[in-house]
């Protein structure tokens, strides 16, 4: 999980080594990555990809919701 929540407090995975970058819940901007079909926060200047349980989960505590609604435009698609 790339995101932990304690005490309205996000703390967000920014690589491998587990380093974390914390924010204020409502500092929070989640956005929608159109072409992946993914959402995810922008931090230190990278795309931190989330789940759609971690952006729910951080919208209860106050994070902004940007995101957009992705549909399938071909055949067979997995969304």
């Amino acid at each position: 999980m790339s995101v932990r929540i304690e005490n309205h407090l996000c703390y967000f995975t920014l690589d491998k080594t587990g380093q974390e970058q914390s924010l204020p819940a409502t500092r929070v901007n989640i956005l929608t990555d159109n072409e992946k079909a993914m959402s995810y926060v922008e931090l230190a200047g990278q795309q931190i990809y989330i789940t759609e349980a971690e952006a729910d989960a951080l919208t209860v505590e106050g994070a902004k919701d940007g995101r957009n609604h992705v549909k399938a435009d071909k055949p067979g698609s997995v969304i």
